[in-house]
């Protein structure tokens, strides 16, 4: 049985073991020395090894085993952190390789708002894997193939022969413009679906004229998908579908060897138990769709780049396919049965951005809203804040430029990743960008206060670390030290489920618990001023890991 242990807050204990319950349930009835579950508790209390992170154990009710842990263990684990650094505090999750398929805008398209969930949930996921010493293969898997680009070269190559995006500000939102109008030109004038059709063919077969078209268009398109990026501080190394293009036919080639594919009205299909539908795997027309490319992707992945573990964060609206695209995957014999087994595979699914309407957020025109123009506004409402409390006044223009970029980009980020990423939320500029509550805004002033402590000190925090120890004496010392050594256990807890979320409840939570502690504890001019000094950069230095592994830089004053 899997020992069930969890943190605890009731005053007999910091962590509780819940064990006993189950096991009396097994041994109820039987031949044994227990008679009962606080009896199986005792039992579990007595077997366990003398260490010196324990000080205290006691059971209580039926079976709960309290565990108080010993205050030198505690002390001695955050002074080692802060000596050492907070790398030393990176769990093993047991992946030394790991692949996280994140982001992936269309080409020829805007990034726009639904794009910002997989962006900043999958950065985010690949920041904790990475602290924990996992390879981390960051996979942009743009779509750069198929019908589409057909569309609209052959739309291109009709009514702007010359054009090539160069000339143009805001050549993107050209190429959209002109992926709109190809489409309709394709619904509407059969002649020019057969030119499209004929366009894609000789594209896929690497003629150079339309190879050139398609390679321009590409250009246009990463130039702005990397000024987001770099505005959100994500890297990213792009191997879209066209890169896996020429893997899938030995791909399917397997799959058929195996006995896996079947025809079903002229298209090749997997059939899945449980399954109202098939996986197609080659189109009617001898084509390829995404189960082609995804399953293409997987296989060099696992063979190729020797993943352990890949990771797909996507809305929840694409579950159903993932969920056929693994069981092919374990039916070929690429994944074990156990989805826990390595290597494996986890569709990391988010729920959508609401408008404060309820309603899917758009632009008062029903477009969808621009990634850039979000973050405009976010950067511009920080940084009129900062100017409303005077702060144009007191800094450089670049330093506050810095900071409302902090500010609003972290407050984006921020208010999407607290949230469980299964489900939709409300974005509301007003509530992300408010100095109170649960909020970056709110964590990042409450970082730059903790550091303003420690200026005020004009003490040298590095020797205070070399000479000093310290000492968990006040009742709120201590509720601070135990929050902060539960650190890895946190970051283990958000990747098990892969949920950010989790990580930022510990944030904020850590900030309040330090906002009590430093409420009732004198640091500056006590008699305890080492120790709470140190205890208050303990605090910092993890929050700024948090902040860290959620994408959001820390701020040093406000």
């Amino acid at each position: 049985m899997e020992p069930l242990v969890a943190a605890c807050t009731n005053k007999f204990g910091d962590y509780q073991c819940n064990n006993a319950m189950g096991i009396w349930s097994k041994i109820k009835g039987k031949s044994s020395d227990f008679k009962s579950p606080n009896a199986v508790g005792q039992g579990i209390a007595k077997a366990l090894p003398a260490s010196p992170l324990v000080d205290k154990v006691s059971v209580a009710g039926p079976g709960f085993v309290n565990i108080i842990l010993s205050n030198s263990w505690v002390e001695e684990r955050i002074h080692n952190m802060l000596v050492d650094g907070v790398a030393t505090w990176a769990p093993n999750v047991g992946v030394k390789r790991a692949v996280v398929d994140f982001s992936s805008p269309n080409i020829a398209k805007e990034m726009h708002v639904g794009h910002l969930r997989s962006t900043i949930i999958g950065d985010s996921i690949s920041r904790m894997l990475e602290f924990c010493n996992v390879e981390v293969l960051r996979r942009n898997h743009v779509g750069d193939w198929g019908t589409q680009f057909g569309m609209l070269i052959e739309y291109l190559f009709e009514e702007y022969p010359q054009w090539d995006g160069s000339s143009e500000e805001h050549a993107v939102d050209k190429l959209q413009e002109l992926y709109k109008a190809s489409k309709k030109r394709f619904d509407e004038v059969p002649i020019f679906k057969e030119k499209a059709q004929q366009a894609v063919v000789l594209l896929q077969g690497g003629d150079e004229r339309y190879r050139k078209a398609w390679q321009q268009i590409c250009s246009v398109s990463r130039k702005e998908f990397d000024q987001v990026y770099k505005r959100l501080k994500v890297s990213l190394e792009e191997k879209g579908e066209s890169f896996y293009n020429p893997y899938i036919p030995a791909v399917i080639q397997e799959l058929d060897s195996k006995g896996l594919v079947a025809e079903s009205e002229g298209a090749k299909v997997i059939h899945l138990e449980g399954q109202n539908i098939p996986l197609i795997v080659v189109k009617k027309d001898g084509g390829f769709n995404y189960a082609s490319t995804d399953l293409a992707a997987l296989w060099y992945r696992l063979n190729v780049e020797k993943a352990e573990w890949i990771v797909y964060v996507t809305d929840v609206g694409q579950s159903l396919h993932f969920e056929m695209f693994f069981t092919a995957a374990r039916r070929v014999g690429w994944l074990p049965k156990g989805t826990r087994e390595l290597p494996r595979t986890t569709h990391v699914g988010f729920g959508l951005v609401l408008g404060l309407d309820g309603k899917r957020f758009r632009t008062r025109s029903t477009e969808v809203v621009r990634l850039v123009d979000l973050l405009d506004e976010a950067k511009s409402r920080s940084k009129q804040g900062l100017i409303d409390r005077g702060r144009d006044d007191e800094w450089e223009a670049d330093e506050l430029e810095q900071a409302a970029e902090a500010l609003g980009y972290g407050a984006v980020k921020y208010a999407d990743l607290k949230n469980n990423r299964t489900t939709n939320y409300t974005f509301n500029f007003d509530q992300m960008l408010d100095v109170r509550g649960n909020t970056a805004v709110y964590l990042l002033y409450a970082h730059a206060r903790i550091c303003s402590i420690i200026r005020k000190s004009e003490k040298d925090i590095e020797e205070l670390k070399r000479i000093g120890n310290v000492n968990l004496v006040h009742e709120n010392e201590r509720v601070l030290g135990l929050h902060l050594i539960r650190f890895p256990e946190i970051i283990e807890d958000a990747l098990t489920d892969l949920l950010p979320s989790i990580l930022c409840e510990y944030l904020y939570n850590l900030s309040e618990v330090f906002t009590k502690f430093y409420s009732t504890c004198k640091v500056v001019g006590s008699e305890e001023e080492t120790s709470r000094l140190l205890l208050c950069e303990a605090t910092a230095v993890i929050m700024r890991k948090c902040f860290s592994l959620l994408g959001i830089t820390p701020l040093y004053r406000l």
